[in-house]
């Protein structure tokens, strides 16, 4: 990868798709102390708006969100754009792993989560362009 277009790729944020406004401040905080840029957006439809507007290279998606759920955001996004934007799903549903592989993403995050393991998913998802966390 070049100079210019590692810079670009930087440029580009990280979506955290959550309608729990504490959940995407303390999320947002973290990863912005960390130097990501990050976009946020309150549920799928609005989520969908910001790929289109910012192609994010990550996505951080709750599940259980109103006007549009991570299911059917998950299902659109793939429909639109293939398979070139993880996913990671964050969730408090007991079984993440199987929620991820329900929608084709690529690493999952259980509610609750340190920052510790916030960072590892994010950092191992943009290390391998998406291609293993799990």
């Amino acid at each position: 990868m070049t100079q210019t277009s590692a810079t670009a790729e930087a440029a580009r944020p990280i979506l955290v798709a959550d309608d729990d406004p504490e959940m995407v401040n303390i999320i947002v905080e973290a990863l912005t102390h960390k130097g990501y840029r990050v976009a946020t957006a309150r549920h799928g439809k609005e989520a969908l708006a910001r790929v289109e507007a910012e192609q994010p290279r990550l996505i951080l998606l709750d599940m259980k969100m109103p006007v549009m759920d991570g299911w059917t955001f998950a299902r659109a996004l793939h429909e639109r754009y293939g398979r070139s934007i993880p996913i990671v799903v964050i969730t408090a549903l007991e079984d993440s792993k199987l929620r991820a592989d329900e929608l084709g993403a690529e690493g999952e995050l259980g509610k609750p989560f340190s920052l510790e393991q916030l960072y590892d998913v994010v950092e191992d998802m943009l290390a391998d362009g998406g291609e293993g966390a799990r």
